[in-house]
Formats: C-alpha cells, structure tokens, sequence
C-alpha cells in the first residue's frame, strides 16, 4: 500500500485520487471512511470535531489492506500497522498557500492555527519517520499544480520501480 499524508489542505486527497486512476490503484479516504461508518469514539467539543475509532478504523481496512494495491489518505499515521505500507508520502504546502486553503475550507481559530503550526513544525513527517523505516518515507512539495503533476510522474516511476523489484 500506499500512504499519502499531510496537513489538512495540503492536496492529499487530490493526489491520491489522481494516482489512483492512473495506477489502477484503489484509493481510501480515512476520513470518509469513518464517516460512512461512523467510526467514532466521542466529539472534541474544542476542535468541533468527532473523534476517530482508531481500532475499528484499522479493523474496517484490513482485508482491502491485505489485498494491496491501495492508496490510504490521512493526515495521521501513527495507528496504522507498519506492515500495511511500502512507501510513505508527506505533502509539505508553505504556510501562506495553506492558511488560503484551510480559511476558504472555514477552518477558524485555533483549528486553524492548529493546523499552521502543524505545518510549521512538520509535526506529521516527524510522525511518520518515527512510525515507518526512513527510507520509505518522502517529502514532497505540494503548492501549485505543477507541484502536483511533478509529484504524480515522481510516485508513478517508484510505485513502477516497486512493481518491478517484487515481481
């Protein structure tokens, strides 16, 4: 599998529709997923939020997971079993596109702010450095759309080269 991960409005969810299609890859959003299930576990009254059943959301994915061929979405990972992914991608947006972004989103307040400092700090590739083997896990620029394009080509030719090396 596949995980592309970032801060809120870094353009996961466009890239990992994108590379779907174009892999013939299936692509999950962790976060409609949870909500088609309502794989809740309570509401965070400050984030205005519901909380994410991490176990019943790693119990809904497992048999997709096993088959491989996915593509997960999220901006966490540290609940996610190792086993599931063979290439990690971090999306980095520089903070004046993404403060654009998560406003025209409505994202107010400390959620905002939040997610800036998130951002600022590389909270999320700290995270997944910590939780995957370093050498699976890659940054990638997501500000503009050629970003996106480039980043596409990029993750074609390894998911390629992977393809090819355990074949």
């Amino acid at each position: 599998g596949v995980l592309s991960l970032g801060t809120p409005g870094v353009g996961k969810t466009t890239l990992g529709k994108e590379l779907a299609s174009r892999a013939g890859m299936t692509y999950i959003n962790v976060g409609d997923t949870a909500k088609e299930g309502e794989l809740y576990d309570g509401f965070d009254e400050e984030y205005d939020c519901p909380i994410l059943d991490e176990d019943r959301v790693v119990d809904e994915l497992e048999d997709k997971m096993s088959e491989g061929g996915v593509i997960v979405d999220y901006h966490g990972c540290d609940f996610f079993p190792e086993r599931w992914f063979h290439i990690v991608f971090v999306l980095r947006t520089e903070t004046s596109f993404l403060y654009e972004r998560l406003e025209k989103r409505g994202y107010r307040g400390k959620k905002l702010q939040d997610n800036i400092q998130c951002e600022i700090f590389q909270t999320l590739f700290e995270e997944a450095v910590l939780s995957y083997r370093k050498e699976i896990v890659h940054q990638l620029p997501s500000n503009t759309p050629e970003d996106v394009e480039r980043n596409l080509d990029q993750i074609m030719q390894w998911i390629e080269q992977w393809m090819k090396d355990n074949n």
